[in-house]
């Protein structure tokens, strides 16, 4: 396959490699959508549930689950995560062939997304930075946002496969700029749940009816997604909504280290970063973002 023509109109070869809470469901949307799907999971065991789940194929290597396929996708961890199932003899680039594209969904750092970008453009690959927003609920639903860097023509190949999981997917510039515009949702994310957490404390220590608080001013301007979907939760303390606290401080890691070299001023997003240094003291690592509100107490009376 030589050609990057368009993806839209008949099944198509792909590989998914990383099979974990947004990934799993992810390559299950294109698996439902008719294309042929190779999957590759560090935990192999995870590869053969969904292999078993969804009639698909699983490779022992990312090479082997890359070998033939137009599209490559990757959800992991971390920018080692991924150079680890991108180069050297088991990755995914030891297979892949010119006019395929490697399409990255890990939340990663932009210098990753040129650095990938150049080493595919050396074989004739393209690549493109797209990290997801919207959760586990969103992978799960089909309804992600995703954010893209890379080449309009790239992009365009990919766009109607990726539609298969995600609501909105747009192209924002060069290599590297859909990890930039991550980092400005996860800005975003981290002011306004510590907005919240703050509001829901204050209407505790006031003595009033939280919930009944959030029915009347999510009607108004203070509403947000996170009022929406984590407010009645977080009256209630439960914290097990997918998203961890840990991912989060690595998103804002990256955010924070890219902002002191473009030297933009972020003292708010620091100052929520340590406040998740707090929840992690406190244990709760593997709690989802929205448990903030955990580090504020409610006075005795």
């Amino acid at each position: 396959m030589s050609e990057r023509t368009s993806l839209a109109s008949e099944p198509c070869v792909i590989a998914f490699v990383g099979l974990g809470v947004m990934g799993y469901p992810m390559a299950g949307h294109l698996k439902a959508a008719g294309h042929d799907v190779a999957v590759y999971n560090r935990t192999a065991s995870k590869a053969s549930q969904w292999v078993t789940e969804h009639q698909g194929r699983s490779g022992q290597t990312p090479a082997e689950a890359a070998t033939g396929a137009e599209l490559v996708m990757l959800c992991v961890g971390n920018d080692d995560d991924v150079r680890a199932v991108v180069y050297g003899e088991q990755g995914v680039l030891a297979q892949m062939q010119p006019g395929s594209v490697l399409i990255d969904h890990t939340t990663a750092s932009a210098d990753l997304a040129r650095e990938l970008a150049a080493a595919c453009a050396a074989k004739g690959i393209g690549f493109l930075d797209a990290p997801v927003s919207g959760g586990q609920a969103g992978a799960q639903n089909g309804a992600l946002t995703i954010m893209l860097g890379g080449d309009a023509a790239d992009f365009q190949r990919a766009e109607p496969v990726l539609r298969h999981y995600a609501k909105s997917a747009r192209l924002l510039g060069p290599a590297g700029s859909g990890q930039l515009a991550k980092m400005v949702n996860q800005i975003c994310i981290a002011g306004v749940v510590q907005g919240l957490a703050e509001a829901l404390h204050f209407a505790k220590c006031a003595d009033l009816d939280a919930k009944a608080v959030l029915e009347v001013i999510s009607k108004g301007a203070a509403q947000s997604w996170q009022m929406e979907n984590r407010g009645a939760t977080m009256v209630d303390g439960q914290f097990d909504f997918g998203f961890a606290v840990d991912w989060m401080r690595k998103d804002l890691s990256i955010t924070l280290n890219e902002a002191r070299r473009n030297g933009a001023q972020l003292p708010v997003t620091a100052l929520v970063d340590q406040f998740y240094a707090e929840v992690q003291a406190l244990g709760g690592n593997r709690q989802d973002t929205s448990s903030l509100i955990r580090r504020l107490k409610t006075p005795t009376r």
